[in-house]
């Protein structure tokens, strides 16, 4: 997902009373509380949107949340239409989700042109015409930054220029130094003018006359209205929390995989002066969720992770919002890539490693793609290793025709366990953490003869189906406390019915996410969690089973909808009676959900009977 357009705590149940007997290859993993005040490792948006209804220029929307599905959480793409976010964030609210990530940009170096100071573009060839706009006093305004540093001192000089496009506006808060820095309106564009010394120290003093200093610039192409403040305005309105971006670092010229830390000092000015204007202007808000760390990086085991240039950038930016929004948590979005046949990927207990290693940079959240999407990670049980992968997974690099074992290190859920498990060892060593999964919407590539749609910007790629959504859901399992995906658009409104719209019309289908083997009072059972598990069916069969064992649970079971500690809202479980006397020892027993309307679960959960 890295190189396409652009949350933890896991936990499972506080023990009843009585002996649970856990499988080996499925175990469950202590509760330990979650970041600052949130409960169940989720974070807790307001209780309730401010109206059930609200009538706007862009039409009248509803703020009722009547089908409530299981991922609550989407990444939104900027638009320029506003319009079209009050309709997302009505969608999203309409199908139970409380938080939206918003992609960003990025601070870029550039070179300026020696005879007339315009900004050049990325490649150095020509004059950007997005810049070329700005000027003061028929200066650009490099030039008129420049004559304004030397009029203070004749030694100063601005030795580098940097960019940074963005659609917000910004307050005073932006600024740190009034006499050299300042807002630039030219027509209907919108630019602010920051400098800095050099050496990343963003002195206080903005003392630019004592002697003379070298400076960098950073020049802001801003929106004509602000875009945050839209989408916070939007939150209150429907309980939605927002983590808008923070700026992205630039990348190594020679590794475009990695953050290029010659930059970190404009770098965490930046994010500085946008943070402290944050803080200043929404920093009691809260549809302000935190905020998003955009700079994608694989969790793998680094021999040295202070020596990682990413980790470097990152664990100096992420001080910079500690310091000024002191509460708000930074999400982090890492992929994973699990396949046997590519350089550099990584085993489940090496990205554990990776996982501590990534949390002791500062971030609160940690939501790793579950890799189904781009193909490098598979959805498989462990005894379905020997299986042929699945058909849309064979055209990905490095796996081809072949079975689950040769393609991959190991599947979704063997890697979501092991993060789990580094999760809470770091809390016994105090460092506090979430685990989200973020279950990737789409499908590795649309084939040509294909009729599903391919989505908007999306290239060749396209969105998957509720079913498979619904087993990424499963495979994540008791694991992780949240459950958001990338993206809403394209990959959930594209396409007729769209995927927002087949969640609409199948939300409450259950999908249950774990098996364990539970005996309630003097009674032997089965407790499986989930999600609309109320009146289930239960199906249990096995290997050597002539005919599968169906219990309604709805009869002789029992159902408890109470919020559980640790694991994502709207987790249920419910419990059946089994006698386990007369069940193989060591076979892999399959489970079947089924509503009372008979709509089965899209994917089975397996417990092995070790006796």
């Amino acid at each position: 997902m890295r190189w396409i357009t652009l949350f933890l705590g896991v936990a499972i149940l506080a023990g009843v009373a009585s002996v649970v007997i856990v499988m080996r290859h499925d175990r469950p993993v202590s509760h330990v509380t979650g970041v600052g005040s949130t409960s169940s490792a989720r974070p807790s948006g307001p209780s309730s949107p401010t109206a059930s209804a609200f009538t706007d220029p862009c039409g009248t929307f509803d703020t009722t949340t009547p089908t409530p599905y299981a991922v609550t959480g989407y990444w939104l793409v900027p638009t320029a239409d506003r319009c079209t976010w009050r309709r997302q964030l009505q969608a999203i609210h309409k199908v139970g989700g409380d938080t939206v990530v918003r992609l960003g940009f990025g601070l870029s170096p550039r070179r300026t042109d020696e005879e007339t100071g315009q900004i050049m573009d990325k490649e150095g060839a020509k004059a950007d015409a997005r810049y070329g706009v700005c000027k003061e006093n028929d200066l650009s305004c490099v030039r008129a930054a420049e004559k304004d540093l030397v009029a203070a001192n004749p030694g100063n000089r601005i030795t580098w220029t940097y960019v940074y496009r963005t659609d917000e506006q910004f307050g005073q808060g932006i600024f740190r130094c009034p006499t050299m820095e300042r807002k630039i309106v030219v027509g209907s564009a919108v630019f602010y003018r920051l400098i800095a010394p050099e050496d990343g120290s963003d002195d206080a003093t903005c003392d630019f006359s004592s002697k003379g200093r070298n400076y960098h610039m950073i020049l802001i192409s801003a929106g004509a209205t602000d875009s945050l403040t839209e989408l916070l305005d939007l939150g209150d309105r429907f309980g939605i929390r927002v983590f808008p971006a923070l700026p992205l670092a630039p990348r190594d010229p020679a590794n475009s995989t990695r953050a290029d830390p010659r930059h970190i000092g404009t770098l965490t000015t930046l994010t500085r002066r946008v943070l402290q204007d944050y803080g200043s202007r929404f920093g009691g808000r809260e549809s302000l969720g935190g905020v998003y760390q955009p700079f994608e990086l694989q969790l793998r085991d680094w021999p040295d992770p202070s020596k990682v240039q990413t980790l470097q950038v990152y664990a100096e930016q992420h001080l910079i919002v500690e310091q000024e929004l002191p509460g708000k948590p930074i999400l982090v979005s890492p992929y994973l890539d699990a396949r046997r046949k590519v350089k550099f990927t990584a085993t489940p207990k090496q990205v554990a490693r990776g996982f501590k290693a990534l949390a002791k940079t500062g971030v609160e959240i940690i939501a790793p793609q579950d890799g189904r999407g781009t193909g490098k990670v598979g959805l498989f049980w462990p005894n379905w290793k020997n299986k042929d992968v699945d058909d849309r997974l064979k055209i990905v690099n490095g796996v081809g025709e072949s079975t689950y074992a040769s393609a991959y290190y190991g599947g979704t859920r063997d890697y979501y366990r092991e993060m789990a498990q580094a999760r809470q060892e770091l809390a016994s060593e105090g460092v506090e953490v979430q685990l989200w999964a973020n279950v990737e919407a789409f499908e590795p590539s649309t084939p040509e003869e294909s009729n599903t749609p391919k989505c908007g910007t999306q290239a060749t790629r396209s969105r998957t189906d509720k079913s498979r959504l619904d087993t990424q859901v499963t495979l994540a399992g008791p694991y992780v406390s949240k459950i958001i995906s990338y993206m809403w658009s394209d990959f959930f409104t594209c396409g007729s019915p769209s995927l927002s719209g087949e969640i609409t019309e199948d939300w409450d289908r259950p999908i249950a996410i774990q098996a364990v083997r539970q005996a309630r009072q003097i009674q032997e059972g089965l407790e499986v969690r989930g999600y609309h598990l109320g009146s289930a069916k239960v199906t249990l069969n096995w290997t050597g089973l002539d005919t599968p064992r169906v219990v309604d649970s709805a009869s002789v079971g029992w159902h408890d909808a109470t919020p559980n500690e640790g694991l994502p809202h709207g987790v249920e479980k419910i419990w059946i009676p089994v006698d386990w006397a007369t069940v193989p020892s060591d076979v892999w027993v399959r489970i079947e959900i089924s509503s009372p309307d008979g709509r089965k679960a899209a994917e089975p959960v397996y417990y092995k009977n070790t006796g």
